[in-house]
């Protein structure tokens, strides 16, 4: 049985870029993440300590989004890890960061990093 936690669409405005600009202006980010873990017990139970927090997950989020990087990959690296540390039951993290408005000519919605783990 495959159980999910995935957070959708977290909007966080934070200062990430290779540009100075993009450090001082800053922007808005859309995090969607999923993890991957065995839910089962708090089925059951409806007991937190069962489950992945994912209170705690949102917390680490915001807590890497405020520590400025050049690389969105950088981000989402430490974001990945930090969960991983704190959930090492947790089998599988994908997580994707949308920058709302990347310094580029064209409109679109924004520009994406995916990273998915396996461990």
């Amino acid at each position: 049985m495959t159980s999910k936690i995935i957070i959708e669409d977290l909007k966080i405005y934070a200062y990430h870029g290779v540009l100075p600009e993009e450090t001082i202006l800053g922007t808005y980010y859309i995090l969607n993440v999923e993890v991957h873990a065995d839910l089962w017990k708090a089925v059951g139970t409806d007991d937190l300590n069962d489950t992945i927090n994912y209170a705690e997950i949102n917390e680490i989020i915001h807590n890497e989004m405020q520590i400025p990087s050049k690389l969105m990959e950088h981000v989402t690296g430490r974001i990945l890890k930090n969960i991983k540390v704190k959930f090492p039951q947790v089998p599988y993290l994908k997580i994707k960061i949308t920058k709302t408005n990347p310094p580029m000519t064209g409109e679109m919605r924004g520009v994406s990093v995916e990273i998915e783990n396996h461990f």
